[in-house]
């Protein structure tokens, strides 16, 4: 039974990878690419070190401190990605209606 659920959890896990990779070749520009890749691949790496831990429990310590780096690094990497494309000037796709980041920018005295 143990390594039936480690098997479904990192499938999942693939699945989520899979996802996010589909995400970022979809994605008309550099924001949404951003978004899609860090929220699947995040969510992706999680189930897929959980299930490692189900199916391997002497590893569990090391995958769950893994793991909380992953949850630390990704989404400060996705923005700083953002903030960098933002200020290189890539221009968004024209469906964009909103750009807080600009609204804060201008609203700075």
């Amino acid at each position: 039974m143990q390594s039936f659920l480690g098997a479904i959890v990192l499938t999942a896990g693939a699945v989520f990878l899979a996802l996010g990779g589909l995400g970022v070749w979809r994605m008309p520009d550099t924001w949404t690419r951003i978004q899609a890749g860090t929220k699947a691949t995040t969510l992706g790496m999680i189930l897929s070190m959980a299930g490692a831990a189900i199916l391997t429990p002497s590893w569990t310590i090391k995958l769950v401190l893994i793991a909380l780096f992953l949850m630390f690094t990704n989404p400060l990497s996705s923005q700083v990605l953002a903030r960098a494309a933002h200020r290189a000037g890539v221009k968004p796709d024209p469906r964009t209606r909103f750009d807080a980041l600009a609204a804060d920018e201008e609203a700075k005295p």
